[in-house]
């Protein structure tokens, strides 16, 4: 199934985040990105759905993965069933 709503929760320079925007940008998967250092309501909204304070936090249909590389999104992706673009 095809998400409706991808939100991406990132620090700037994190490896992972930037693993994980790439892999997203591979795929054509449309996603909004949450600077969580720039933005402390995106902090908070991260820390709320992940119960943690490590990014990147990704929150797709309400479905959560959270301190993930690009491999554990992938296959986490799969697992939930969807697809790109």
């Amino acid at each position: 199934m095809k998400p409706q709503r991808v939100r991406l929760f990132i620090k700037p320079f994190c490896g992972w985040c930037r693993q994980a925007t790439d892999w997203l940008d591979r795929q054509g998967i449309a996603y909004e990105s949450l600077d969580v250092l720039a933005d402390r309501e995106a902090w908070d909204n991260m820390e709320r759905l992940s119960g943690q304070t490590l990014a990147p936090v990704i929150q797709v249909d309400g479905r959560v993965l959270a301190d993930f590389g690009a491999d554990e999104l992938e296959d986490w992706w799969r697992q939930q069933g969807f697809h790109g673009e």
